[in-house]
Parts: C-alpha cells; sequence; structure tokens
C-alpha cells in the first residue's frame, strides 16, 4: 500500500464536510434565510466550523496528487540521480500528508458546545489538616494567576479560610473565552508532597484538595422546580464565630431530589446570596447531567481524560523534586514553581489533545 493512501473513512468525512459546506452556502443564499437572524446565527456558526476542514480536504487532495505524480518519477524515471529526488520528495510529501491528515481529524472532532461557558470553580482542603488548606490556598492563587493571563474575571462566591493564610473551601467564576473548555480537566483530587514549616524534623507530608470545575448553567439547560427547593436563612459569621453581620443574610439551598446542599453568606443582601447559591446549584445539577452522558459514552474509552471523576487523584505536586505530575496521562514536568504561577498550558495542552484522541476514536475517526 503506498502512503499516498489516506484512510478511507476519514476521506468519506472529508467529502461529506465538502458537500455539507456547499449546502449551507445555498442555505445562506436563500432570501427566505435572510431574514431569519437564528438561523442565520446557527448557518454562520456552521460554515465557519466547516471552512477549516474544506481547506485541509483540498490540500488533502492536492497533496496525493504530488505523491502520486512523484512515485511514478522514481518508479520510472531511468536517470539514478533523479529517481533519488523523487524519492526525496515523495518522503517529505508524505510527511506532509501523515500531518495533515492528523489536523483533520482534530478538526473532525464536534466541537464541546460548553466550550466558552463560565466555570465554578470549587476547591476543599482534604486530608492532611492545615497543611491540606494551605495547599487549598495555593491552588486557589494558582487558578486566579492563569485567569490574569487568560484575560479572564474572577467572581468570588464564597470563601472559607482556615488558619492565616489556608482556605477550607472557596468556590468562584472565571469568566472568559474558552474558561470552562480550559479548566475542565482540573477536576478530581491534587495532591501535594513537602515539608510543612511547621515539621523540625524535616519529613516529607503528603497531604490533599479536591476541586471541582462545572459550567455555568443557563435558564435552557434545565429547569428547577421550586417545589423542590428548601430555603433557609440564618445569620453571617466569620472566624471563631464572631458575627459579622446583625440580619439573617445568609442563605442556604436545599434540592430534595438530589439532596445537594449549598450555602452563601460572603454578601451582606440576602437576595445576593441567594442568587448565588442558586447558580451555584444550578451548575451541580448540570455537572450531574453531563457526568451521566459522559460516563455513559465513557464506558469504552481507554483514558477518560474527561470525565471528571472527582474521587480520582490526578496531580501531584512535590515541591523536594520540583516536579509536578498528571496520572491521567503519564506527564511529569520538572517546574513547579511555574506551573503554581498559574503556567498550566503545557499540562492543559497535553490533556486536551489527549481528549481529543479519545474522542477521535470513539468517534470512528
Amino acid at each position: 500500500m503506498k502512503n499516498s493512501h489516506v484512510d478511507e473513512r476519514l476521506l468519506q468525512r472529508l467529502a461529506q464536510a465538502e458537500a455539507r459546506l456547499g449546502e449551507v452556502d445555498e442555505e445562506l443564499s436563500d432570501p427566505g434565510v435572510s431574514g431569519d437572524p437564528e438561523r442565520l446565527r446557527v448557518l454562520g456558526q456552521e460554515r465557519s466550523d466547516l471552512e477549516p476542514v474544506v481547506e485541509v480536504a483540498r490540500e488533502i487532495r492536492r497533496l496525493r496528487e504530488e505523491i502520486r505524480g512523484a512515485e511514478t518519477l522514481a518508479e520510472e524515471a531511468e536517470d539514478p540521480e533523479m529517481r533519488e529526488l523523487a524519492q526525496e520528495e515523495v518522503g517529505e510529501l508524505r510527511g506532509r500528508l501523515e500531518s495533515l491528515a492528523g489536523r483533520a481529524r482534530r478538526l473532525l472532532v464536534p466541537r464541546d458546545p460548553l466550550e466558552d461557558r463560565p466555570a465554578v470553580v470549587e476547591i476543599r482542603a482534604g486530608t492532611g489538616g492545615d497543611e491540606a488548606g494551605l495547599f487549598a490556598a495555593d491552588l486557589f492563587r494558582m487558578y486566579r494567576r492563569l485567569a490574569e493571563q487568560e484575560g479572564w474575571t474572577v467572581e468570588l462566591i464564597s470563601l472559607s479560610e482556615g488558619i492565616p493564610g489556608s482556605v477550607k473551601e472557596v468556590i468562584f467564576v472565571a469568566r472568559g473565552k474558552g474558561a470552562y473548555g480550559r479548566l475542565r480537566f482540573e477536576s478530581g483530587v491534587h495532591r501535594v508532597q513537602r515539608v510543612p514549616e511547621t515539621e523540625s524534623q524535616g519529613r516529607i507530608h503528603t497531604s490533599a484538595a479536591t476541586v471541582a470545575v462545572l459550567p455555568e448553567a443557563e435558564d435552557v439547560d434545565l429547569t428547577i422546580d421550586p417545589q423542590d427547593l428548601r430555603i433557609d436563612v440564618f445569620r453571617s459569621s466569620g472566624p471563631g464565630g464572631q458575627s459579622v453581620n446583625t440580619t439573617d443574610s445568609a442563605v442556604r439551598i436545599t434540592h430534595a431530589p438530589t439532596g445537594l446542599v449549598v450555602s452563601c453568606q460572603d454578601e451582606k443582601s440576602q437576595h445576593k446570596n441567594k442568587a448565588k447559591a442558586l447558580k451555584v446549584l444550578r451548575s451541580r445539577l448540570l455537572d450531574q447531567k453531563i457526568a451521566e452522558q459522559e460516563a455513559d459514552r465513557a464506558r469504552e474509552r481507554r483514558l477518560q481524560v474527561g470525565t471528571g471523576d472527582r474521587s480520582a487523584k490526578i496531580r501531584t505536586y512535590n515541591f523536594p523534586q520540583n516536579r509536578v505530575t498528571d496520572h491521567r496521562i503519564g506527564l511529569t514536568l520538572y517546574r513547579l514553581e511555574e506551573i503554581l504561577q498559574g503556567d498550566l498550558e503545557e499540562l492543559i495542552g497535553a490533556l486536551r489533545l489527549a481528549q481529543e484522541e479519545e474522542r477521535m476514536e470513539s468517534e470512528g475517526i
């Protein structure tokens, strides 16, 4: 088999994309469609998604023709020097074709419709006492730095602190292009190995924090029956039980069908606390719905990178070795400080690529 060959399934998918682009262009030229703004928006987005796929399809077709020509010359040329040059060209063109086919496969993976949603991020200290709280604070700082670098905004929903510099639990929303699409890979148990400042013997302690990343829910995503909600109000309190509010402004919402409970007391207004708590509750319910769908699709998957299993240990931060290891893909990087300063590009990029490969496999691309 000559290497001008590209997998037949891929060629069929590319041909379908080319045909669909023609159909979309035909629809866009229909006077009836021009008077329907929503239809125009949907078709415009589809065309924008199809265009790069079709460009790659045309380039693959051109490259295959060039390879066939170079292969014929390599076989039939009488001049040895000409045959050698043709063989070199065949090798170079085959490499370009392989790279282009890989790009085509990635482009054909359906775009995650939640990619640009705001991300609701929940960080909780786990095993390890005060050291776990200090590590949770490190993670919170890391994600805020990442948000700054990406140009996202961060809205604090709730914050429960422990000893100075530590966090028991924090919930915030990151808003900006690709926020949920990039942060969703952070869901799971993060483990830290380091010598605490209070450790006199220099022994390394292991602590953990749990991260949950949820897509912010919109009204169209799900409907919550008000009859299913129990809303309690109480007085906000600070560290040590000290009252920070003389009115019952804190809100606790319980969703009876699922047992989910969300509390918010950061605002002085009961109305604002209720709105924030409802926002988190809606996102948790949407996350449950997505997790069920992904679990069904993931049963046959090998890595299950994108399933967001909160009970799974996903990453270890080892301070003595300056090492960060992501256990899902076996990636180890020796630049812990830069990562804790928000430089997650290499980690997130590798995880996104692994997820794309999973999805290509499941889509049969």
